[in-house]
């Protein structure tokens, strides 16, 4: 009776872990998005996540598997920011067979992974380029010869998952610090001049889809942004009559909004640095959506200083407080134990 009874309460187990998994995935599809109940993440697939095309997205093109701060910073804001949306981590370092979760030794992604909203997905790009124009591009050209190949194979694969997935793309040195409610834009960088580090359309937009096929007409690998930034612009001034901005207003032109400089853009390239200088009054940033920290720019390898008062530490603290108390705080105190046991 008692083995009987063990073997019973087996199956019911089994079954309750099954329909408490159905129901959830019921409940994205019908618009409940995470905010009714937790459940293991391992139950849901990317498919099931992606469904509403509502994602915030990030990707990590190089094989690296431990997010550093910033990265970490601009996943977690996001996953704040958009609290009832899904913000999904694309990985190429990852696999189907490796299995990383909030138990890994990688500190950023174990904190990550904890959050209820952020996923980490693994990604191939062939895959990724089934069906779009850039498959057959991605079949003859020759990575070795590309000079900025990282950028090139990370501009193509946002915009393949735009196309597929709909939702808001964003590159992994953007703090978000309040949600963006409009659905179809790319982001002014100065006037007349996109930016593809942030953007956002619709499931299967044509606009999406012409940029996959400027990608592969007007491919040239030897030019720095030219399939990024510069193809962005191109599309634009196909469409538009673009023209400097006015006050702080965006543009549109097709149904399609041009997000004013200072969506995104606060800090201009040029003064890059002032994220880590100490301001005497730090600056509101009323009219932004997220900062890009221009982390390109930063040759000079600045980092977040715990106890620095630095324009960045603050919004580390505001806008990612876990990433600050784990890996700034975190590192500092334990190098600071290390110094100690070692004078």
């Amino acid at each position: 009776k008692a083995r009987m009874l063990k073997e019973i309460q087996i199956v019911l187990w089994f079954l309750f872990v099954f329909v408490f998994a159905l129901f959830y995935k019921l409940s994205l599809r019908s618009g409940c998005i995470f905010s009714c109940m937790p459940i293991a993440k391992q139950f849901l697939t990317q498919e099931d996540v992606m469904s509403q095309s509502r994602s915030i997205i990030f990707v990590e093109i190089t094989d690296r598997l431990e997010p550093p701060p910033l990265v970490s910073c601009s996943a977690e804001s996001a996953a704040r920011i958009y609290h009832d949306r899904p913000v999904v981590f694309f990985m190429k370092g990852l696999n189907n067979s490796t299995w990383l979760d909030s138990n890994s030794t990688y500190a950023a992604f174990s904190l990550l992974s904890a959050m209820k909203n952020v996923f980490i997905f693994p990604f191939q790009m062939e895959t990724l380029f089934q069906e779009t124009p850039l498959l057959p591009w991605y079949h003859k050209v020759n990575a070795t010869q590309a000079k900025h190949w990282v950028h090139i194979s990370s501009d193509a694969s946002r915009l393949a998952l735009i196309w597929k997935s709909g939702g808001i793309y964003m590159d992994t040195d953007v703090i978000s610090i309040r949600p963006i409610a409009l659905s179809n834009f790319p982001s002014a960088e100065a006037s007349k001049v996109s930016s593809s580090v942030v953007f956002g359309f619709s499931h299967h937009h044509w606009f999406i889809w012409d940029c996959m096929k400027d990608f592969v007409q007007n491919y040239n690998g030897r030019i720095w942004g030219n399939q990024g930034p510069i193809l962005m612009t191109r599309r634009l001034q196909a469409l538009c009559n673009l023209t400097n901005f006015h006050n702080v207003e965006d543009q549109s032109c097709q149904n399609i909004s041009f997000l004013h400089p200072q969506r995104f853009y606060p800090i201009p390239y040029p003064a890059w640095r002032q994220y880590y200088k100490v301001w005497k009054k730090s600056p509101d940033f009323n009219n932004s959506y997220a900062l890009h920290l221009w982390n390109f720019m930063n040759k000079e390898h600045k980092t977040v200083v715990a106890g620095s008062n630095t324009l960045v530490e603050n919004l580390y603290k505001t806008y990612c407080p876990t990433t600050y108390k784990a890996l700034i705080q975190g590192t500092e105190g334990s190098g600071h134990m290390q110094r100690n046991k070692t004078e």
